[in-house]
């Protein structure tokens, strides 16, 4: 270890040190960051369960220690652990509850990984996740289209969830039965297992993948399939599923570029793909929705699954940023019985400039109805559920 890098560790505490400070419910006093100096969770952002911080503690993350300590002192100062009382604990939201999901999947699929039975725990882990869908499928689409929070060392876990959350909607829109939709729900959360980490390290890179990364995503189907045998899946559609989800009908897929592969595969290879596509990386921006679902449509030569999913989404699906003939910018919060005239709040004011209020409008009036998509985003703000919906209790 070199000096400098010496001198940056030793500015560092590992968040096992400061569990004293940290309280679930309870938003956090500092930036928390993983061992490759990835920012896990900004300062604010509110711990949502205990499994979170033993996920957090297994990952090595770690805080500034400065911060820490002045943290420290503050309360120490202040006697604020004296003083809190259970009245003044913040309630956890749908949102929260969105947030726990993520740290949960971490959880599984390291049982999993860590070649320990976890059949149970990710069924259960899917009847959870569905009922958060069932609960508000607008907000579920939102947490997907928006990803207000990009957190590129938890990727491989948003992304299993986002391409979830497309193959539950569209099992709804074709009439799957719950059997059917359990599947690709199943599917979708272990997809990518033995590469949690190397997809994490890829959405980071600014350089496309090495030699040895194309081999370990050309092996990760079967890999997966193994890592799920040894956690107690037994079940042959899960496992032919996540085996053939990068398989193509014409043998230019992989693992073993047959010709032939099972419906649930092609689902799921369509969420997989459309849910990357919108999806953030530091080599690209997210791809606005709207072209995601034109290219996905001209690739299935509009299969029923392309316009099964086009419905499923809505013309502007929630998160989806829109202009308003006001001049203004809005994000899409339900989707309404009329496709061109969602429910949206305005971001911005009539000029386009970003404003920190946020205005509900009605886009089935004329002066605010709905003029076309924003593809450049750059200068707009990140817009976190809470303010476009209020706070949905728990």
């Amino acid at each position: 270890m070199t000096p400098s890098q010496h001198t940056e560790r030793s500015e560092r505490l590992s968040l096992a040190e400061v569990v004293d400070l940290l309280e679930v419910g309870q938003p956090l006093p500092f930036h928390v960051h993983d061992t490759q100096d990835r920012r896990l969770l900004a300062e604010g952002h509110v711990l949502v369960s205990q499994t979170q911080l033993e996920m957090l503690i297994a990952r090595g993350a770690w805080v500034q220690r400065s911060v820490a300590l002045a943290v420290r002192a503050e309360r120490q100062t202040r006697q604020v652990r004296d003083s809190l009382v259970p009245s003044s604990r913040r309630s956890l939201s749908l949102f929260d509850q969105w947030e726990q999901l993520i740290w949960k999947l971490d959880a599984t699929l390291r049982l999993v990984l860590a070649g320990r039975p976890a059949r149970d725990e990710l069924v259960l882990l899917a009847e959870r996740f569905e009922a958060l869908v069932e609960r508000d499928t607008d907000v579920a689409l939102f947490m997907m289209v928006r990803q207000h929070d990009v957190r590129f060392a938890l990727y491989a876990l948003q992304h299993a969830l986002h391409a979830a959350t497309v193959l539950d909607l569209l099992g709804r829109q074709l009439g799957w039965d719950t059997t059917r939709r359990r599947l690709q729900v199943l599917a979708a959360l272990t997809m990518n297992i033995s590469t949690l980490e190397l997809q994490a390290q890829m959405a980071q890179q600014a350089e496309p993948p090495t030699t040895r990364q194309r081999k370990a995503i050309a092996e990760h189907p079967e890999q997966s399939v193994r890592l799920l045998r040894a956690a107690g899946v037994t079940d042959a559609k899960w496992l032919q599923t996540v085996l053939e989800h990068h398989e193509r009908p014409d043998g230019s897929g992989y693992p073993r570029r047959l010709t032939q592969i099972c419906d649930s595969a092609h689902a799921l290879q369509l969420a997989d793909v459309f849910t990357a596509k919108i999806s953030a990386r530091a080599i690209r921006a997210a791809m606005p929705i709207q072209l995601a679902a034109k290219q996905l449509f001209q690739e299935e030569r509009g299969s029923a699954l392309a316009v099964g999913l086009v419905k499923a989404l809505g013309l502007y699906p929630p998160g989806e940023l829109v202009t308003l003939r006001s001049g203004e910018i809005a994000v899409v919060t339900h989707r309404s019985a009329a496709p061109t005239k969602p429910r949206v709040a305005a971001i911005t004011n009539s000029a386009g400039q970003p404003v920190t209020t946020t205005t509900v409008r009605d886009t089935a009036q004329a002066e605010f109805a709905v003029t076309g998509v924003v593809e450049d985003r750059r200068q707009l703000p990140r817009i976190p559920p809470e303010r476009v919906y209020g706070v949905i209790p728990g």
